[in-house]
């Protein structure tokens, strides 16, 4: 296979449920060309056609050939070699790197969303130049990476970074019998995080039913209910990233996904873990990403050589 690495130009691929995003980078972190295509829906091998003449397409535009990082969904079963966890159900179960190597006759380097989200932040964007970097997705599930001195860390297990699926740390007594969660699993990170956790749990306490966005508009509103739930919310996160600072120590927090919009986290919730942080002063900075939506696909672009 033919791994180009001369020009320094990367190329990433975004792989959405809904959307694939490609962008190409040169060596500086420079966009040189940017486009989406819908994805194919339930057709795997559509998808990976689809990446193909994508791929195709911008090294026609540049002139040149470039690497190629994909970020994904879901992750490769270190038992299988096969895509798993893809809320992409079709590409479950299926070798999807193996299928795009062989059709783009290179290799391909992979990762999830999370990671590549981490890796953009800390490469040039909020955290760069921060030695370790917690990248935490809050959407409609919650996912995270981390990124130490420019490189991906993804574990012997690769599953370095799935706070998520950790129980919530110091529960207060309604929270002790925990949710239901996907995983099997009951009281996970996830079912309190999420932007529909944020909903149910409005819901619960009497708000009615409101989205997370709607509840946050109600807290400039002045609505009480609303900012009942916003505290309760930011009590949680602080308290689910005292655990992360207390294992990981990093320089730099970067919030993705759609509840990292709610800007009084970046204030509120450094105030509050400092109850649960295992030390007399917390230099990790919270902050939001510099490159919003755009960082998962310049995550994969970037997955070449800081992996």
């Amino acid at each position: 296979m033919n791994n180009v690495s001369e020009t320094g130009v990367r190329i990433g691929i975004d792989l959405g449920g809904t959307k694939i995003e490609l962008i190409a980078l040169d060596a500086t972190g420079h966009e040189l060309l940017r486009f989406r295509r819908s994805t194919p829906a339930g057709d795997y091998r559509a998808i990976g056609a689809l990446i193909g003449s994508m791929v195709a397409e911008a090294e026609a535009s540049l002139g040149l050939q470039a690497t190629v990082g994909v970020g994904t969904p879901g992750a490769i079963s270190l038992k299988s070699g096969l895509m798993k966890n893809c809320n992409s159900t079709c590409l479950n179960g299926q070798p999807l790197k193996e299928d795009l190597e062989r059709l783009l006759g290179q290799q391909v380097k992979m990762s999830n969303d999370a990671n590549c989200f981490a890796l953009s932040e800390a490469m040039d964007g909020a955290a760069a130049g921060a030695g370790v970097v917690f990248g935490v997705i809050l959407g409609t599930g919650v996912g995270g990476g981390i990124v130490a001195n420019g490189h991906v860390i993804s574990g012997v297990n690769s599953i370095a970074g799935e706070w998520g699926h950790n129980p919530l740390p110091s529960p207060f007594g309604s929270e002790l019998s925990g949710h239901d969660c996907y995983c099997g699993r009951k009281g996970c990170i996830e079912t309190w995080l999420s932007g529909p956790a944020m909903a149910d749990d409005h819901l619960r306490s009497g708000g009615g039913l409101m989205t997370a966005e709607e509840i946050f508009a109600g807290v400039e509103k002045g609505d009480s209910l609303c900012r009942f739930t916003l505290e309760r919310y930011s009590d949680r996160l602080a308290r689910a990233l005292a655990g992360v600072i207390n294992i990981l120590d990093p320089d730099v927090i970067v919030l993705g996904g759609g509840m990292s919009n709610i800007k009084r986290l970046y204030d509120e919730v450094p105030k509050l873990w400092g109850s649960y942080i295992f030390s007399d002063e917390v230099r990790t900075r919270l902050l939001p990403p510099k490159h919003g939506d755009s960082s998962g696909v310049r995550g994969a672009a970037w997955l070449w050589g800081h992996e």
